[in-house]
């Protein structure tokens, strides 16, 4: 009995191995591959011919189509796709309808199952989120920034369809954003018009040229270009009736809070601005820090590692030719195996990784932020400034950048000037425990209360209501 009982076993194991083996892998599969609270959809797409199997790779939403993986491998049931151009492999274990696997990419592992049908986005708990019909009103719009050709869509709150009223304009943080600055699952610049537009002040938020509805490249833009989109934005509300034009002012995110000041000093139209985690020191001191202490990773030598990091940045933000620094700064990552070692996956592709950083560094927006330093502009500002930083920022801690945004700014004979550590807030302006960005998706609250009533506030205490 006991040998009948194992043959049966043994027959369903092999009945069951045979059936995994045998599945189809070849069609379309849809995923959502979720980082730190930002979903993204890939779709793969497999073939199969006599030579073996190959496939391409969608991103839709970030407007890649039709990638080829350069090797598609399906042995044992196990299935490896890889993309070496940007230095990513994708592992699975398929079945009938899914494929249960990761996705491997910059020396990160993240969990990423496959589906023949397609898969919504997960939906997070948003209690700040406003809820139609408005109690003001809202218009979509378009202007023209007519010096760079291009057309940015966005949208108008007003706190009556007609008046004269206060205005603020939003400029998001670095990234391609749309007029909410959706990202982790939150809406921001929708909860801060909200807010902002019920207390009396108009907003105007627009997608980032390139992004969503905004025609433009976003890849090949600088911060300087950016700020001629806001330029355009404050000639648009010049040209509408409800604007008072001596009450127009700027709120500047993260990176918006470095575009800004370029903004103030290129127009006469700006009476207020608004800085929200804005930068006070040049970028490669940004980038150096974010390098050193954001990247969650184990090395067995922290200063191996930081020289590694100092190195690189030392050299992709010198001012020695494009040419000159590509090959320094490729040089440089072959010559550290060790730390790259660490890092990386035995599937990664180095070279290609080391192709794909090198290119990233050496990118017109990333050659600006390194050498940019806020601290220029800011100490030709007289305008009021007002200038927020959360206790438990990682990205732009207040220590490193309040300092330097008060001196500038006391350069510049501002005398109204005010500056503000918000407790317990993090880069988000999330109420948080510890400021971590694996926490800004977790968090339901979009936008601390304090900093709305902070921003609302000082606005109508610098402006006539």
């Amino acid at each position: 009995m006991k040998k009948k009982i194992l043959a049966l076993i043994i027959c369903l194991i092999s009945f069951f191995i045979s059936n995994l083996k045998a599945q189809d892998i070849t069609g379309d599969w849809y995923g959502v591959l979720e980082v730190m609270g930002t979903q993204v959809t890939l779709v793969f797409h497999i073939q199969q011919s006599d030579s073996g199997y190959t496939g391409t790779l969608d991103s839709p939403d970030q407007g890649a189509m039709g990638m080829p993986f350069t090797a598609v491998e399906y042995n044992d049931n196990k299935l490896i796709l890889r993309e070496a151009n940007i230095g990513a492999f994708y592992e699975g274990i398929p079945a009938a309808d899914s494929i249960s696997g990761t996705w491997n990419q910059g020396g990160q592992t993240f969990e990423l199952n496959m589906y023949r049908e397609k898969v919504e986005k997960r939906t997070y708990n948003r209690p700040q989120e406003p809820e139609k019909p408005y109690p003001y009103y809202e218009e979509e719009i378009t202007f023209e920034n007519r010096r760079d050709s291009l057309t940015l869509a966005g949208t108008l709150t007003l706190p009556e369809e007609s008046g004269s009223f206060s205005a603020v304009i939003l400029i998001s943080g670095s990234g391609p954003q749309d007029r909410n600055e959706e990202v982790f699952g939150h809406r921001p610049f929708l909860v801060l018009a909200d807010y902002l537009t019920r207390h009396g002040i108009a907003v105007l938020r627009y997608d980032d040229r390139g992004t969503a509805e905004s025609t433009g490249d976003f890849a090949t833009a600088t911060s300087q270009d950016f700020a001629n989109d806001v330029l355009s934005a404050i000639n648009y509300l010049k040209s509408r009736d409800e604007i008072d034009q001596s009450r127009i002012g700027l709120i500047g995110h993260s990176e918006g809070g470095l575009i800004a000041p370029i903004v103030v000093n290129r127009s006469n139209d700006v009476n207020f601005m608004i800085l929200l985690a804005g930068t006070g020191v040049p970028g490669k001191e940004i980038s150096r820090m974010q390098g050193r202490t954001l990247l969650d990773v184990e090395v067995s030598d922290r200063e191996a590692y930081n020289r590694f990091i100092d190195e690189t940045i030392e050299i992709a933000s010198s001012n020695r030719p494009f040419e000159v620094k590509k090959e320094e700064l490729t040089k440089h990552y072959l010559n550290s195996d060790k730390v790259l070692n660490e890092l990386l996956s035995d599937e990664i592709d180095k070279n290609a990784f080391i192709e794909q950083q090198v290119e990233g560094a050496l990118r017109p927006w990333s050659q600006f932020f390194f050498n940019h330093d806020p601290a220029d502009e800011l100490s030709k500002i007289t305008i009021p400034v007002l200038s927020l930083i959360g206790s438990n920022d990682v990205q732009v801690p207040p220590e490193m950048n309040h300092p330097p945004i008060r001196k500038a700014l006391q350069e510049a004979g501002n005398n109204d000037i005010t500056i503000k550590e918000l407790d317990g807030l993090n880069h988000m302006f999330q109420e948080s425990e510890t400021g971590s960005m694996l926490e800004y998706a977790e968090i339901e609250q979009t936008f601390s209360t304090v900093a709305l009533e902070e921003i609302s506030t000082w606005i109508k205490n610098h402006v006539e209501m």
